[in-house]
């Protein structure tokens, strides 16, 4: 069995569970424990991806292995020998050649990085490799006279400087931003007990892992789970822990319970799944033994993938220059239209031309979303309680065209430009109050905040296959809900851009929009 196979048996199981009956899920005024309490209002600093960090050295290094050689070549031989073809093939091709054998030196882990010593053996090694497979190069080739020997001589030297002065200044740095914890993985610990001591302590031994352990979560109140593992709390149950990360910052949870418990882990996969985290299965104690590739690492700790974040990484970087780029390009190209449309609206009534409205963002955080007025001033729910009907008295006269086209939703774009928290594309964030057939939205469809793993966008790919507008049947929403998770999990630039293309298409079907 594949490591896949085991995840998507997993995954499917938890779906499978969570489409019987259930409560609602717990409201987020629940109180947790003190000591969670004191987690929860101790300040966060952002963390930055080790991922993305090696990306950008790995990206650094090439430029810097690039302009050395470029460096040189000026400087020696620019009036000497002008400018020749073969030098312009040579350089990139040795810098991406350096990036290569470096990453298969382990040169760009986050743990090599805080250690000069261990990177400039490594780094003195790797440098002279590539040169060496330079060299033979240009004797097979036999393109040995097309190039200069000092030239060459010059650029290994003022390279593995140039490198090794880089690796000074990134060990100080990621030093830094180790002592910092802007490279830790916030974690918790599902389970307690054997298990979860073992994991902890295997943990712990690895300086390097980069894993901050906040406390303990599980729902046995037994000697089986005792207050304090290894030296860590427990701060609550499963439930708990759902409020625990809307609240404060959370990157992992890890579960140590046995995979032979496997209704336990459903029935807490059910309620965790809909957090924007990485869930593992510890597997250091399972008698079961999959193939090495079944798993992946934690250190040296070998753990099971069961969720992962949707956008994370290089893709949360991608999304955020997206939002950014083309946000801002869209707010200047729609700047006409929107000032004519905040004349509309102040010369139509009363009142302000924006209307500010408390909605659900990323991870249920409450966020504050523009939009053009489109209700008389002393009739506006900014809750949402009362769904917009068709002929809805409240809606001015202008109110009603913008609303048909959308175009009271153009403001958002000062939400993507300049607070950050809202996405060009995502899932539609949903007033306070909304109703369908009487019912809140999140008691009409189970895991609804589920939604809640990305971004809200002021399109998205519900809204470009008919979902958008009135919500008054729980099938509208339930479908809207669908669509939405179909994006997040199939999410890319790609998607995003044809969503955004295909939105001013959707606009034309606007029967369900008051």
């Amino acid at each position: 069995m594949s490591s896949y196979d085991l995840r998507d048996f997993i995954r499917h199981a938890a779906e499978a569970a969570a489409s019987s009956p259930v409560a609602p899920e717990p409201e987020p005024s629940r109180r947790l424990s003190p000591l969670a309490e004191e987690i929860v209002a101790a300040p966060v600093k952002p963390s930055y991806s080790p991922v993305v960090l090696a990306g950008v050295v790995r990206l650094a290094e090439c430029l810097l292995v690039a302009l050395t050689g470029i460096a040189v070549h000026w400087l020696y031989l620019t009036g000497r020998q002008g400018y020749s073809t073969a030098y312009f093939v040579a350089i990139p091709t040795v810098a991406a050649l350096t990036v290569v054998v470096f990453q298969t030196l382990g040169l760009y882990h986050v743990g090599v990085f805080r250690s000069f010593v261990a990177q400039s053996v490594r780094l003195f090694g790797g440098w002279t490799v590539v040169f060496l497979v330079t060299l033979a190069a240009f004797f097979l080739a036999k393109m040995g006279d097309h190039f200069s020997r000092v030239w060459l001589v010059t650029w290994f030297v003022a390279g593995l400087g140039a490198l090794l002065a880089g690796r000074i200044l990134l060990s100080f740095a990621t030093r830094a931003m180790t002592r910092a914890g802007r490279l830790d993985r916030r974690t918790a610990i599902v389970g307690g007990g054997e298990a979860a001591e073992e994991l902890i302590l295997a943990l712990t031994a690895q300086p390097d892992s980069g894993i901050r352990i906040l406390g303990i979560f599980d729902d046995r109140n037994d000697e089986r789970s005792p207050d304090v593992v290894a030296g860590y709390p427990k701060l609550g149950n499963v439930d708990d822990l759902v409020d625990f990360a809307r609240r404060t910052h959370l990157d992992l949870v890890v579960f140590t319970l046995p995979i032979s418990a496997e209704n336990r882990i459903l029935q807490m996969l059910r309620k965790l799944w809909i957090l924007p985290i990485d869930i593992r299965l510890a597997a250091h104690v399972s008698k079961l033994r999959l193939r090495p590739r079944a798993y992946s690492y934690i250190g040296n700790v070998p753990v099971l993938d069961v969720f992962d974040k949707p956008i994370a990484d290089w893709d949360l970087v991608l999304k955020w220059l997206f939002d950014k780029i083309v946000g801002s390009l869209l707010l200047i190209l729609l700047s006409p239209v929107m000032i004519a449309t905040a004349i509309a609206v102040k010369l139509d009534s009363r009142g302000p031309v924006f209307f500010r409205q408390k909605r659900y963002g990323f991870n249920n955080e409450l966020i504050e979303v523009f939009k053009f007025r489109s209700m008389y001033v002393d009739q506006s729910d900014a809750t949402a309680a009362k769904l917009v009907t068709k002929g809805d008295p409240r809606v001015t006269r202008v109110g009603r065209i913008i609303r048909k086209t959308s175009l009271d939703e153009l403001p958002q774009l000062f939400n993507v430009v300049f607070k950050g928290n809202l996405s060009l594309v995502g899932p539609r964030p949903h007033a306070l109050h909304a109703k369908a057939e009487n019912r809140l939205y999140d008691q009409v469809v189970d895991g609804y905040f589920a939604r809640h793993k990305v971004k809200p966008g002021i399109t998205g790919w519900a809204q470009i296959n008919g979902w958008r507008g009135e919500t008054d049947t729980e099938e509208k929403i339930q479908r809207r809900v669908e669509h939405d998770l179909f994006y997040i999990e199939n999410w890319s630039v790609l998607s995003d851009l044809y969503i955004l293309a295909a939105t001013p298409f959707a606009l034309l079907k606007s029967e369900n929009a008051y």
